[in-house]
């Protein structure tokens, strides 16, 4: 039953492609492999993994300071965990898929 239903419907697609002139495209056909990535597209996504990191800590450093009225120490502490936090996102990136 489930082939037979299967065929049914693949007959049925066809003949409702045929009729509008549109194709149906499998949506993975197009995407890119991983391995396929150019090296600038990389690059620009380990830039913003490692920008976004450190804004993020750095926002919620000052923000931190600015609330508990302290120096600058909440900004050190959550701009290094910004930091670290963007280099092993990166390292994440760079390394290859295991398995």
């Amino acid at each position: 039953m489930g082939e037979e239903s299967n065929e049914s419907f693949d007959r049925r697609l066809e003949a409702a492609e045929r009729r509008s002139g549109l194709k149906v495209e499998d949506p993975k056909a197009d995407a890119p492999s991983e391995a396929e990535q150019s090296l600038p597209a990389l690059a620009l996504r380990a830039g913003t993994e490692m920008i976004s990191a450190l804004v993020v800590g750095v926002a919620i450093g000052w923000g931190l300071d600015h609330w508990f009225h302290t120096r600058a120490i909440f900004l050190i502490i959550f701009a290094l965990l910004g930091g670290s936090a963007g280099v092993l996102n990166v390292w994440r990136l760079v390394q290859p898929p295991k398995g």
